[in-house]
């Protein structure tokens, strides 16, 4: 029987978890993805990587992800809807379960008005949830055809939540969708609005659904009051709340008043229940998580017991 995954098995061991994330590189060059690895080593325990984000082409996540395990990193390999169809995305799973990848995070992805290829063709041959459920099935042994495999894969399935897009109770019934369609672990956009978060989780916790799931909150650093206003002002679905704004405007030090917001809301996230861990999501400051992990004392990382990954998954599905 297989192992499981490093970051299965600390959520398992109700460690409270640490994921980061990294983007691939525009070009061919796979060393710039093993010097990132060197931010996340023995910090994370597992990092997403991108697949093509913001419709924008970069090395793909399938073999970004082997790559990453070559760095000594668990990754958390990124499949959108929006560039495979299900044929594709089956067949890329196969591989990369095969190559060591044992996590998977099913999103959409951004839309190709987002990049600087408007004019591709969007697939989405399969929506999020139909994917995390086409993951499941695999995991039991079954092509998205009903045909029956050899030697399926194991993956530990993830998908995305945005606790600040209204109406929250949607959010919610989607949430249970992508719970019920097998989802194990479960991302959010990153948390500047805590008020908000809270009766967000309040409402999964009174559903039962944090039972269900592990509930991993988004947490950013921002070098600059622009970053939060563009947030703000420019991303769906995102709120930022006053005191940040005020407190990134009046700071003498940007870059470190924005750690500091960052540490205070992991140490925070950390003693809220229904929270299994934080998703760090450095962008384009990869070099800033081991600060982070350090100051909000969640080093060192846990080792946790091993266990089997038939067993676990049993457990995942409860």
């Amino acid at each position: 029987m297989a192992q499981l995954g490093r970051l299965e098995s600390v959520l398992r061991a109700a460690h409270f978890a640490v994921c980061g994330e990294m983007g691939p590189p525009q070009g061919a060059d796979k060393g710039a993805i093993l010097k990132k690895c060197g931010n996340f080593r023995n910090v994370a325990d597992a990092v997403n990587l991108t697949d093509n984000q913001t419709a924008i082409v970069r090395m793909s996540s399938v073999m970004s992800s082997v790559f990453a395990i070559e760095g000594g990193i668990e990754p958390i390999m990124q499949m959108t809807c929006r560039d495979r169809n299900r044929l594709a995305q089956q067949s890329d799973i196969l591989g990369a379960y095969a190559a060591g990848v044992r996590n998977v995070l099913c999103l959409s992805g951004d839309y190709m008005s987002f990049g600087n290829h408007p004019d591709a063709k969007g697939v989405f041959d399969l929506d999020s949830v139909q994917l995390i459920h086409t993951v499941a099935e695999m995991n039991a042994g079954r092509f998205l055809s009903g045909d029956e495999m050899k030697t399926p894969p194991r993956m530990f399935i993830g998908g995305a939540a945005n606790p600040f897009a209204p109406p929250m109770e949607l959010r919610v019934m989607r949430l249970a969708k992508k719970i019920a369609a097998g989802a194990h672990f479960i991302q959010t956009q990153p948390v500047f609005d805590f008020p908000r978060f809270e009766r967000w989780l309040s409402l999964i916790r009174d559903q039962g659904l944090d039972k269900k799931v592990f509930i991993l909150a988004g947490v950013m650093p921002v070098r600059s009051v622009k970053a939060l206003l563009h947030m703000r002002d420019n991303v769906p679905g995102m709120t930022v709340a006053d005191e940040y704004i005020k407190r990134m405007e009046g700071a003498s030090d940007p870059k470190e008043e924005g750690v500091a917001i960052c540490v205070e809301m992991m140490k925070r996230l950390a003693q809220t229940p229904g929270t299994s861990g934080v998703h760090i999501m450095p962008v384009m400051w990869e070099s800033i998580t081991p600060r982070l992990v350090e100051e909000a004392g969640l080093l060192p990382r846990p080792e946790p017991p091993a266990e089997t990954s038939d067993a676990a998954t049993k457990e995942a599905a409860a």
